[in-house]
């Protein structure tokens, strides 16, 4: 029968495996943050390595990428980051060169790619996140052999901020808490600063963790959200039909 010590023996190498693939993300952020000095193109190159992650670990069932994202009235977010949505039921609009427009009615979870987490990018990220949350969200009823389903009732969409590291000396401490937007459009549900840790709140309460590990931490705890999220809303093309010919 295997001792305790057996079971965590049996775990290291999980552990140690996402460990590497941390360190290995944060080796290609500082080789970019050391090699390309146009602040826009680092930008660009960052967000990508935290493209690719989000793509390695997340189900097929969500695509990522980076956009603007719209609804049935008209409206438009601020360009964001990094959008996680649905593939399966929603097509994304106006697809050119990476450049797109998503309906917010397929958007899970947007993110905000900084150089690091301090008060000013913190707060940027909860300015991004309110412009998307504020936008129009419809849910029409799906039919089916014995009738129809119900309009689906429109669940929160979840916003982070992901960076190597955190500015402040205490990491994620203090001064990282007292910064947090308070403003629920603004609210910050999630994040991972490479150096530092990662935090979220989907259980109701702040949870922080240290550097260890943090990254696939991180990713777990967002996967288990957005399995919990179940599927989009089905979207009333009609309103977004009635755009077109106001």
């Amino acid at each position: 029968m295997a001792t305790k010590i057996d079971r965590i023996a049996d775990t290291a190498w999980m552990k140690n495996a996402f460990v590497d693939v941390q360190a290995e993300l944060a080796l290609k952020l500082k080789r970019a943050a050391q090699s390309i000095s146009h602040a826009g193109t680092h930008g660009t190159v960052v967000e990508d390595h935290w493209i690719e992650v989000f793509r390695a670990y997340l189900p097929n069932r969500y695509q990522v990428a980076t956009g603007l994202v719209i609804d049935s009235q008209g409206n438009r977010s601020d360009q964001i980051d990094i959008v996680i949505f649905d593939r399966h039921f929603t097509p994304t609009l106006l697809d050119q060169q990476n450049h797109r427009y998503i309906p917010v009615e397929a958007v899970y979870a947007i993110f905000e790619s900084k150089p690091h987490f301090d008060k000013s990018y913190l707060e940027y990220a909860g300015n991004k996140a309110a412009s998307v949350r504020k936008l129009h969200r419809t849910s029409v009823s799906i039919a089916h052999a014995g009738g129809t389903y119900d309009p689906k009732p429109l669940f929160p969409i979840l916003a982070g901020i992901v960076a190597p590291k955190s500015s402040w000396a205490d990491g994620l401490g203090e001064h990282f808490l007292k910064h947090l937007p308070a403003e629920t459009l603004e609210q910050l549900d999630c994040g991972c600063a490479l150096d530092d840790g990662a935090f979220d709140h989907f259980d109701d309460t702040l949870k922080v963790v240290g550097p260890e590990g943090s990254l696939i931490y991180f990713l777990f705890r967002l996967l288990s959200r957005l399995q919990s999220l179940g599927t989009v809303p089905a979207i009333d093309w009609a309103a977004y039909a009635a755009v077109i010919h106001r």
